[in-house]
């Protein structure tokens, strides 16, 4: 009986994912073909999450662990742990005021009628492809010079291994922030792994907790922006988790 209410449940976010990104698909695709007007397309983006995520019977509680504050006009290189889709809806939900491109999967284009949206939005990757891999930088520091952040999930995906508390961060995110003086925002989500997996017969309506670490300026040393940054968000898994 479990398995299908949350074969339902799963079914009903397809319904939504429908409904709502052809609602605000169509001004955000429009929008999209200037790039000045990214920021008004942003708003929709935020409306859709808002949607997906709250309309899923989810909810959330921030919690700021620094004083630190973020400035309105700083573009930003934000990161997190990740363990659910909706991580994605939650950051853009978080990023209220920096506008956020993610850093995502070629193969995500395919989706019918998100793809269109999604490869507008977002600075595509084929990490199948060194040279698409390279030229990620290239592409993010485009974005960040139209007044865009980046947001990039260092673990690079979701271990098949669910008892892994947090994966191997890769060094993008760190590099990015080093080669274009970006601070990384660190944010943790804790609670996303439980209730929504990416499992289709596991997760429930409930509340997750995201945690704002801080702000870390950039190094000179992505390898250790990036060991610090782990610590960071192992810390809080395992003291908040």
């Amino acid at each position: 009986m479990r398995k299908i209410l949350n074969y339902l449940w799963r079914f009903w976010l397809l319904l939504l994912a429908f409904v709502f990104t052809v609602l605000f698909g169509i001004p955000v695709f429009i929008l999209s073909f200037s790039k000045k007007h990214y920021k008004y397309a942003y708003q929709f983006i935020r409306c859709w999450s808002y949607c997906m995520f709250f309309g899923m019977g989810l909810r959330y509680e921030l919690t700021k662990l620094s004083n630190q504050k973020l400035e309105k006009n700083q573009q930003y290189v934000f990161i997190s742990n990740h363990t659910s889709i909706m991580d994605i809806m939650l950051m853009c939900i978080l990023c209220a005021d920096h506008p956020i491109c993610f850093v995502g999967k070629k193969e995500l284009v395919k989706i019918p009628i998100f793809g269109t949206i999604y490869k507008r939005i977002c600075v595509m990757v084929d990490r199948s492809s060194a040279r698409s891999r390279a030229d990620v930088y290239r592409r993010c520091a485009e974005k960040m010079e139209e007044g865009n952040s980046i947001v990039i999930f260092p673990e690079g995906g979701v271990p098949d291994d669910t008892s892994i508390i947090l994966d191997e961060f890769k060094d993008g995110a760190f590099t990015l922030s080093s080669k274009h003086n970006s601070p990384i925002v660190v944010f943790t989500f804790v609670g996303l792994k439980e209730i929504f997996p990416f499992d289709n017969t596991k997760g429930y309506p409930g509340k997750a907790k995201a945690y704002l670490n801080g702000i870390l300026p950039p190094s000179d040393s992505p390898k250790d922006l990036k060991s610090e940054a782990f610590d960071i968000i192992k810390k809080t898994l395992v003291e908040r988790g």
